[in-house]
């Protein structure tokens, strides 16, 4: 069986090993994690005939450097526009390439987007916690954050045929600047000038960002009498407010309870383009009904399978 190994040379913040998410667990108290842009991740993966289950390195604006010890394969990578060099060329992400011995990746920040993806031509060997290698950033648990001086291997490595190529970047990869939510749960802690504060005005997005939430900076939303209620199931695309009314959208490490009000919750279909969106980028909310919105998932699902 072939084989291919790597050295990883450097890796930024949050550059970890994911695969399609923990579905599942939430009411054991343990986050899906997975991929931040998951449309993404499932491209890659299937630019190389992986099975959607496949895991691959998430990258951060940070980037990553790898160096080709042994074998040869094929990878993909697709995410934000990144720039790839490779044996003394220079690209961009959306591509296929085939490493061999000796050979060196390099993923850096490109012109837009803040999460790009690498995917393996085989199976990338990672760590497990509980069925999953997909991280949970905070604790490292799954297949963990990668750091210099570690070693990957590739199990039955492939090399593509032809060896390298471009992969289709559709039009929905791109950041996501207009998000479309539906309010609430919490939405009666709020009164009506500042819902129609909250769907009518601009928000910046701001560096204090993780895999478990972006905050955002602009009107103050602050809630009425909620800093009581009770804690109670959060989801991935909640809009979360804390008491000084600063707007927080939870992603795919958020803690699976909490008590602070959520004025409303962003649809999955728009949650992978707002990831890619980078500090000081515009964005705004658009409330729907309900039923636009489970028109919205459904057409999805069909589109590209249903969400974990």
């Amino acid at each position: 069986m072939s084989e291919a190994t790597f050295r990883v040379l450097h890796a930024g913040p949050h550059v970890s090993v994911q695969d399609a998410g923990r579905p599942g667990m939430l009411r054991f108290g343990v986050p899906a994690s997975g991929p931040m842009d998951r449309k993404s991740f499932a491209v890659a993966q299937a630019a190389l005939g992986n099975p959607a289950t496949a895991s691959g390195i998430e990258v951060s604006l940070g980037g990553l450097g790898l160096h080709c010890e042994s074998g040869s394969v094929s990878v993909a990578v697709a995410g934000a526009g990144f720039i790839v060099e490779t044996g003394g060329q220079r690209g961009g992400s959306w591509a296929t390439l085939t490493l061999r011995q000796g050979d060196t990746l390099t993923l850096r920040r490109g012109p837009w987007g803040s999460w790009t993806y690498l995917a393996f031509s085989g199976a990338l060997l990672a760590g497990e916690w509980l069925g999953s290698c997909a991280t949970h950033g905070a604790s490292g648990l799954g297949g963990g954050n990668l750091h210099a001086g570690q070693r990957l291997t590739v199990t039955a490595a492939r090399v593509l045929d032809p060896p390298a190529g471009p992969i289709v970047c559709p039009v929905r990869a791109r950041p996501r600047h207009l998000l479309r939510c539906v309010a609430g749960p919490q939405e009666r802690f709020f009164d009506q000038d500042t819902r129609a504060v909250f769907a009518s005005s601009r928000f910046e997005v701001t560096d204090a960002l993780d895999r478990m939430g972006l905050r955002l900076r602009g009107p103050s939303l602050v809630p009425r009498g909620a800093l009581s209620i009770p804690s109670e199931p959060i989801l991935r695309g909640s809009v979360q407010v804390s008491g000084d009314g600063v707007a927080t959208v939870l992603l795919a490490d958020h803690q699976t309870t909490g008590g602070y009000p959520k004025i409303a919750t962003v649809l999955a279909d728009d949650l992978d383009g707002f990831v890619q969106c980078r500090p000081r980028d515009a964005v705004a909310f658009r409330v729907i009904p309900a039923d636009e919105a489970v028109a919205v998932a459904r057409l999805a699902a069909l589109c590209t399978g249903p969400k974990s």
